[in-house]
């Protein structure tokens, strides 16, 4: 079969489209086997890629098939297919399906891949299959966070232009908040597009310090930038009005990112340093500690989020019913190709994606 080949760590230049690659033909249990259509990037693919976290993400060996959120036509149930009783992912030969990666982002780009049942569900009639991997990919984690949030809060997104923020956007609207601000380099986007009451460009203004936010706080942030608690503290240390409700009128910092966007780990220790104690720590401290929830809100990182398949089927039913829309980058889908694999991960790389970054299979 065909797949895109990442052949070391580093450069995009390593990435290569091979035609003889060994289609997959032990399926385990859990698994199942797809003809791929289409392939959504996210920062994980861009990550092991750079190998920066190769001792604790990185594939087994060398060379290996990038990519992990995908849609494709399921081809061969392995050990799922049995009769309807025993059959949990309720799947069948020829049903399309999405699926967000479980085990690692890696495998999808190829013509044929393995996907795990855990994180699957079926694409409907009209939502295409590029489409449904970007919803996989991203809507899934949205519509988990947007989950968090109350009706008629006042709700600020940093980072709302990416793959998670642009369907948060609508998914939120979805959810009754009586105003959302978004930030992203292209505001005007988010305010055409993407549901938004109001949007600014954070290269032309910092949005922790908008007077008119101060003056009406907003009850809940959710940075999907990177950094923008340390900031919040630096704002609070040098005695300014935050733009967020402290802890003890209710506000709340939600995050899926880590301080540094593209962070550099190599052993155990300093990824439960990363991972666990230092988001356990603040979030032990929003809570407890007098002084800071009367300055600062709850921090809360929300990394793991409902990784089942519920989600999935909520995601591609709101999709039908024309209720959430898959955002996929104006540059894409790129093409199943050496070019198309480089551009698309150097599109990931740059962090200045609207949306999904998505390359189709079926195009060359």
């Amino acid at each position: 079969m065909k797949a895109i080949h990442a052949v070391n760590y580093g450069s995009t230049d390593n990435l290569h489209l091979q035609t003889d690659v060994p289609k997959p033909t032990d399926i385990p249990k859990g698994k199942i086997l797809i003809r791929t259509e289409a392939v959504a990037l996210a920062p994980g693919d861009a990550r092991v890629l750079s190998g920066k976290t190769k001792e604790l993400q990185g594939p087994p060996s060398m060379p290996y098939i990038p990519g992990g959120d995908c849609a494709g036509i399921v081809v061969d149930m392995g050990n799922e297919g049995q009769p309807e009783k025993d059959n949990p992912a309720g799947y069948n030969v020829g049903d399309r399906v999405a699926a967000r990666f479980v085990d690692g982002p890696r495998g999808a780009l190829a013509e044929y891949a393995l996907v795990s049942t855990k994180m699957c569900g079926k694409v409907p009639d009209g939502v295409s299959s590029t489409e449904a991997a970007a919803l996989a990919s991203s809507a899934t984690i949205a519509l988990s966070l947007s989950k968090r949030i109350k009706a008629n809060e006042r709700v600020l997104i940093l980072g709302a232009g990416g793959g998670v923020g642009s369907h948060l956007c609508q998914l939120l609207r979805l959810r009754n908040v009586s105003f959302i601000a978004g930030v992203s380099k292209n505001p005007k986007r988010l305010l055409q597009d993407l549901s938004c009451d109001q949007a600014i460009d954070y290269t032309v203004q910092d949005p922790l310090t908008v007077e008119e936010w101060k003056q009406n706080p907003f009850d809940v942030i959710i940075d999907l930038a990177s950094g923008s608690w340390t900031a919040l503290l630096a704002l609070r240390d040098r005695g300014e009005k935050l733009v967020i409700k402290s802890a003890s009128e209710g506000g709340r910092f939600l995050t899926l990112s880590l301080d540094e966007p593209w962070y550099e780990l190599h052993s155990i220790w300093p990824a439960l340093r990363t991972f666990l104690f230092v988001p356990l720590w603040r979030a032990l401290y929003s809570r407890i500690s007098l002084w800071s929830r009367s300055s600062m809100p709850v921090f809360t990182f929300a990394f793991s989020l409902d990784p089942d398949n519920e989600i999935m089927e909520e995601t591609m039913t709101l999709a039908k019913e024309g209720k959430l829309k898959a955002c996929i980058d104006d540059n894409g889908p790129f093409p199943f190709t050496t070019k198309g694999a480089r551009d698309a991960f150097d599109l990931q790389n740059s962090r200045h994606i609207k949306g999904k970054v998505v390359i189709d299979i079926f195009s060359d």
